[in-house]
C-alpha cells in the first residue's frame, strides 16, 4: 500500500460521489475496481475493509494514528475527506449543519428510494412477479423527492447556497442515474425540473466532476 488514499469502488452513483470528492479535493488516491457483478464485494479481502460488502470504501494508510484506517459508507467517507482536506464542508455552524442534513437526506431517502425505483422499473423480472405495486410506490416517491430537491434549489446555485459542498457531490450522481441508467426521463418528467437540470448541468461541467464520474467504470 502506498501513502495515498486507497479507493475501492465502482462507477455507480454511490461510488461516483466519493471519486468526485477525491478529484475535487485534490487528494491523491489509488483506485481499485470492485466488480459487484462478479461478486468482488464478498471476497475476504474486501470484507476486511467493509464488513457490509458494499461499495465504496476507502483506506487511509495512516489515518488511525499512523496505522491504516478503513472507512465504509459513502456519506461517512465524504465527511472524512472533507474534514481531512478542509474543503466542501462549511465551517460556519449553520451551513455545516445544513450540508450534513442534505447529505443524510440523500443517504437515507433519495439514494435508497431512487434505487428501489430503478429496481422495480428497470431490473426486476416482470414476467415472474407482479411489479405494479412496487413501480407505483417508488415512482410516486421518486417524484416527491425530486420536488423536494427542486424547491430547495430555487434561488440557490447549489444545495446550501453559493458554494458547492459534499451534499451536491452526493446527490447529483443519483439524479444523473435516473436518466442514464434507469431511462426514466419521460416516466419522471425530468425535464420539467428546471432548477435541478440547471444545477446538474453546472456541476457536470466541472472537469474534476467529469473525471470522478468515470473512475472504476463498468467497462474499465
Amino acid at each position: 500500500m502506498t501513502d495515498k488514499i486507497q479507493l475501492y469502488s465502482l462507477a455507480t452513483p454511490n461510488g461516483q460521489k466519493v471519486s468526485i470528492a477525491l478529484e475535487e479535493m485534490g487528494i491523491p488516491y489509488d483506485a481499485h475496481k470492485i466488480d459487484i457483478m462478479e461478486g468482488d464485494q464478498f471476497s475476504n479481502e474486501f470484507i476486511k475493509i467493509n464488513p457490509n460488502s458494499k461499495i465504496p470504501a476507502i483506506v487511509d494508510p495512516a489515518g488511525d494514528n499512523g496505522a491504516p484506517l478503513p472507512i465504509m459508507e459513502s456519506g461517512a467517507i465524504l465527511v472524512y475527506l472533507a474534514e481531512k482536506s478542509g474543503k466542501f464542508l462549511p465551517t460556519d455552524p449553520t451551513k455545516r449543519m445544513e450540508t450534513l442534513q442534505w447529505l443524510f437526506w440523500q443517504m437515507a431517502g433519495l439514494g435508497p428510494m431512487f434505487g428501489q425505483f430503478g429496481h422495480f422499473t428497470k431490473f426486476a423480472d416482470g414476467e415472474a412477479y407482479d411489479l405494479t405495486y412496487g413501480q407505483e410506490r417508488y415512482t410516486k416517491e421518486a417524484k416527491r423527492l425530486l420536488a423536494v430537491l427542486e424547491k430547495q434549489l430555487k434561488g440557490k446555485k447549489y444545495i446550501v447556497g453559493d458554494e458547492i459542498t459534499i451534499a451536491d457531490f452526493a446527490i447529483m450522481p443519483w439524479v444523473v442515474c435516473l436518466d442514464v441508467h434507469y431511462g426514466a426521463k419521460e416516466t419522471l418528467s425530468l425535464d420539467t425540473y428546471k432548477e435541478i437540470s440547471r444545477w446538474r448541468d453546472d456541476i457536470l461541467a466541472r472537469p474534476a466532476v467529469q473525471k470522478g464520474m468515470t473512475v472504476c467504470g463498468f467497462d474499465d
